[in-house]
């Protein structure tokens, strides 16, 4: 396997980075990768937010992983500044390579870099291979999550 970059998402990469998300059978559900103009539009927002950080592992030129890092600052926990990850995706090809692994490496380390004292995800109650790896990378499932469709 060549080197891997992980570096900021391009509007070049929207293509791949929705096949990735819409590859399993949750995102198959919600994805539309043939209509990618809701992906450039909210591609275009997240580019305009400075606390956004949507990033891609490349490796020999091809998009095998990408991640969405939010900075949320906030009141509780002292004023404390939290990040959340999010879309953590990693091409069928390259599942089981420790890319999952970097990536995730990657956020924790730009989220202390941005002086964050915590970071938080959810995960799909289905995805239980998911769970079982953030738990290996340290995280807890301490708390139950929420969520009211709009």
């Amino acid at each position: 396997m060549g080197d891997l970059e992980i570096r900021p998402t391009t509007a070049e990469d929207i293509p791949a980075v929705v096949a990735m998300l819409a590859d399993d059978p949750l995102g198959a559900q919600r994805e539309s990768p043939d209509d990618l103009g809701p992906y450039r539009a909210a591609f275009e927002r997240l580019r305009a937010d400075p606390n956004q950080r949507l990033v891609v592992a490349v490796r020999d030129d091809r998009v095998v992983g990408t991640l969405q890092l939010t900075i949320v600052p906030g009141l509780s926990r002292r004023g404390a500044v939290r990040s959340i990850i999010e879309g953590v995706r990693i091409h069928g090809d390259e599942r089981g390579s420790g890319l999952g692994t970097q990536l995730v490496a990657w956020a924790i380390d730009e989220s202390r870099q941005q002086g964050c004292h915590l970071v938080q995800l959810t995960s799909d109650k289905t995805r239980t291979d998911a769970h079982r790896f953030y738990e290996r990378l340290g995280f807890t499932a301490s708390h139950t999550g929420f969520k009211l469709q709009l």
